[in-house]
């Protein structure tokens, strides 16, 4: 993948030095665990597109109310709906429900997201899915600082939050499009690269935002929409701080999970005060997080020693483990860890596991959802 369009602009080896040089790296101080033994095989080419599509770049994946059904958002083909160089979004939709043999059944979304990042099915079975990116004028790579910036597009697009029905219907929109651009006045209930989206039992809504070098945040929604409270900042202290904050996950007992990614840990917080229960770094660096009904953790690392080259020691890919004791049983390795050059988002980033404990892994950089059985 090109880590440019994650991440504002920027190389992903750019970005992690500008963040060291400011001081906002945090480094694990955990031992790597990767030697847990790995009790699943891989299945490639499990979900069946439509002839002459292929799949686009994935970090999103969900299982439907009925527990097998699975929902994946994808980035048109490619790894944004936007087309740069001809300014157009593409007329394929972006939101995809297969079933349990991958046969696709139904599809929704063309032309709304330009960037589908985060993926949520609620209680009711209604889909949410979060936009990272927008269609606003950008001069691309390689452009003199000074060119002709693009046209305004006929339609501004992007750092919104949908919720659909499970037929495609927008029920709520959060956020204005085209999202708080840097420099500008925010507008607290709106966003700026939004990264995952979970709901409370009594329906408010949390969203977490901040893929960048701007901010990180939490936002919290009652069910209509209206702001309830923001909270956090970037940085990588133990308490309401967050350094790409870009997966999120409750327990059984109703803690909160958040996948806090550039700072290599998971923040265990308590779902109404936010405030930090525990830390745990075991995990790696995770980009997606998945608890199942048996309060197993399923967290993905897709950045260790790629994009992050400080925590090669850490090997890509999936470490499941119980969250009633951290401690971390199975890893399935991402095949490229042979591979010391591979650079990018690689393995698997979102994660999902439907009733019968078969493991989803969506792919940035590889483009592809695959499915883990066990052996």
């Amino acid at each position: 993948m090109s880590y440019a369009r994650r991440s504002g602009g920027m190389a992903g080896s750019a970005v992690f030095a500008l963040a060291a040089a400011a001081g906002l790296v945090a480094q694990s101080s955990a031992t790597p665990t990767n030697d847990a033994p790995n009790p699943y095989t891989t299945v490639e080419n499990h979900f069946k597109l439509p002839d002459g599509r292929t799949w686009g770049s994935t970090s999103a994946v969900d299982i439907d109310k009925d527990g097998r059904s699975i929902w994946v958002a994808e980035r048109c083909g490619a790894n944004s709906c936007w087309d740069l160089t001809t300014n157009a979004m593409s007329k394929l939709n972006t939101v995809l429900k297969f079933d349990e043999s991958g046969k696709l059944v139904t599809s929704f979304g063309a032309g709304m997201m330009i960037f589908p990042h985060g993926i949520h099915v609620d209680r009711d079975g209604n889909i949410w899915v979060t936009d990272g990116q927008d269609n606003l004028p950008r001069r691309r790579q390689g452009m003199a600082a000074d060119a002709p910036l693009p046209p305004m597009p006929e339609k501004v697009v992007g750092h919104q939050v949908f919720k659909f029905s499970p037929e495609g219907k927008v029920l709520l929109t959060l956020g204005k499009a085209g999202g708080n651009q840097p420099g500008q006045t925010a507008d607290p209930a709106s966003f700026y690269q939004p990264n995952d989206v979970i709901t409370y039992p009594n329906g408010d809504v949390l969203v977490a935002e901040g893929h960048g070098q701007t901010h990180a945040r939490l936002s919290k929604f009652d069910r209509s929409g209206k702001l309830l409270m923001e909270f956090g900042k970037r940085g990588a202290a133990r308490d309401a701080e967050f350094d790409q904050p870009h997966g999120l996950a409750f327990d059984a007992k109703g803690r909160l999970f958040v996948a806090d990614r550039s700072n290599n840990r998971i923040l265990i917080l308590d779902a109404q005060s936010l405030k930090t229960l525990d830390v745990w770094e075991q995990f790696s660096r995770n980009s997606g997080i998945w608890i199942d009904s048996n309060d197993m953790l399923y967290a993905t690392d897709s950045e260790s020693g790629s994009v992050n080259p400080a925590h090669a020691a850490w090997k890509r890919g999936i470490r499941i483990g119980s969250v009633k004791d951290g401690k971390v049983q199975y890893f399935i390795p991402d095949p490229s860890n042979a591979d010391p050059t591979a650079k990018g988002t690689l393995a698997a980033e979102g994660v999902a596991v439907d009733a019968a404990g078969n493991i989803y892994g969506a792919e940035v950089g590889p483009r592809a959802v695959k499915k883990y059985v066990k052996k």
